[in-house]
């Protein structure tokens, strides 16, 4: 356990978080993954979170984030589900409907 510090305090926060496709679709393949771990990983950077873990299968993934706190989840959760489903559609263009239903991927 490595205890990060901040100005004015210390710190060892995680948070697990799974995202399921919508309605479960099976949309996924190995080279999904790796360019949705990719994104996840931008945009944790971006929000001075550490990105600890990714898994995922066809139709979910995992993510185990180490977190400060003054990161909203909310706000983080939000940004990863919106940045991610947008650079999906265009890195692979081939997700589109079925994968995307109602112009979703979560």
């Amino acid at each position: 356990m490595q205890i990060r510090k901040g100005r004015h305090c210390a710190f060892d926060l995680h948070a697990h978080l799974v995202f399921s496709t919508k309605y479960r679709g099976k949309v996924f393949s190995g080279a999904h993954l790796t360019t949705l771990e990719g994104i996840f990983r931008s945009v944790c950077n971006d929000f001075e979170v550490e990105l600890k873990e990714f898994n995922g299968e066809s139709d979910h993934v995992h993510i185990l984030i180490n977190y400060p706190p003054k990161v909203q989840l909310t706000k983080l959760v939000n940004s990863l589900k919106g940045v991610s489903s947008r650079k999906m559609k265009q890195y692979h263009p081939e997700l589109e409907p079925p994968a995307y239903l109602k112009n979703a991927l979560w």
